[in-house]
């Protein structure tokens, strides 16, 4: 029979990619971090850029260079339009691509929306022993993401088994 295990709280970072939104206006960035919190988990920073691949790449960067920062969730840019960049200015610092994650909330995602699921490219990575989920801009989109896949994988008691497991600078403590 398998023990129970503790809760680990992780240190999550969001952040929203958009060119129209601001913090006051910034619903799902502000979801995000309601549900993280609300989960145990600590907001370690949020902020909120421009869709531009360089800034977004350069807050990222920053974050996954940070031995505190656990996760990075980001919302926005993940769209075919304009200037959704967020893929191109991610998938680049991923060591490896989480497939299973855009897979997964593009089956969840068509439940809501049906075939409009097809323009996400919403995906997740992990880069120096970081998780990046990036997830498109809407809240509900963004709450479908956390609340069906992300909470779970990283919660340490999820069986049979979860990301937090994965993370040797977490479990070293």
């Amino acid at each position: 029979m398998a023990t129970e295990r503790e809760f680990l709280p992780l240190q999550i970072a969001v952040l929203t990619i958009s060119d129209s939104r601001t913090e006051d206006t910034d619903t799902s960035g502000r979801a995000l971090v309601e549900r993280l919190i609300g989960a145990g988990h600590k907001l370690y920073a949020k902020h909120v850029v421009r869709d531009d691949v360089y800034q977004i790449r350069a807050v990222v960067s920053g974050w996954i260079a940070e031995v505190a920062v656990n996760v990075v969730l980001t919302t926005g840019g993940t769209g075919v339009t304009g200037r959704d960049g967020t893929p191109e200015a991610v998938t680049v610092l991923f060591d490896k691509q989480i497939d299973g994650f855009g897979e997964m909330f593009r089956v969840l995602s068509y439940e809501q929306i049906k075939t409009s699921t097809l323009q996400s490219r919403a995906v997740a990575g992990v880069a120096n022993a970081t998780y990046i989920f990036c997830m498109p801009g809407s809240t509900s989109a963004c709450t479908t993401a956390w609340d069906a896949l992300i909470s779970k994988q990283l919660d340490y008691r999820t069986r049979p088994c979860n990301l937090v497991e994965l993370m040797p600078r977490l479990l070293e403590r």
